[in-house]
């Protein structure tokens, strides 16, 4: 199958990226942003797609998509500077924590069309969360690091929060 021409640029992108990785200089990124975590109203953004088990006091089981609006600040209005796309599972019988598979979509200012993946456990009730960064895209090619969680405020009668995340970003410049 014929590739169009954009897919055959991405790809001798990559390829080029990949044979100066030898002289790439190593990076620190520090970055923070709001998510607008959207679980009730006319347009939510966490969409539950499996239930909990019955009668579960940490939710196990539940399985939800995400799609929030991550901002600069943490009012809804706040510059936008992406998405926060992927999914979250309750997986702990005796807390309420969820294992996480999230992609940081950036798509304004210098990190537009790059993308930061974090994986791992969200213990939901703790003040700061730690999350570690196994990846990224473009300017984050070969990002690790780690993330580190709060929640900024919540609403409980929507069950709609704000969620504040500081990144700390190694990644490589080729």
């Amino acid at each position: 199958m014929a590739k169009s021409n954009g897919e055959a640029k991405l790809i001798e992108s990559v390829e080029e990226w990949y044979k100066n990785f030898g002289s790439a200089q190593q990076k620190f990124t520090k970055l923070q942003f709001f998510l607008q975590d959207l679980n009730g109203g006319p347009n939510p953004t966490v969409l539950k797609v499996v239930e909990p088990i019955a009668n579960s006091a940490t939710s196990f089981g539940q399985i939800s998509m995400v799609d929030d609006l991550a901002t600069e600040g943490p009012e809804p209005d706040s510059k936008k500077v992406g998405r926060a796309q992927g999914s979250i599972g309750f997986a702990d019988l005796n807390d309420t924590a969820i294992q996480m598979v999230m992609n940081f979509v950036f798509t304004e200012g210098e990190y537009a069309g790059s993308t930061i993946s974090v994986l791992g456990r969200n213990q939901l009730f703790q003040d700061y969360r730690e999350l570690p960064i196994v990846g990224g895209t473009g300017v984050f090619r070969l990002a690790r690091g780690t993330a580190v969680t709060n929640t900024y405020s919540s609403d409980p009668a929507t069950n709609n929060g704000v969620l504040e995340y500081t990144l700390f970003v190694v990644h490589y410049e080729a």
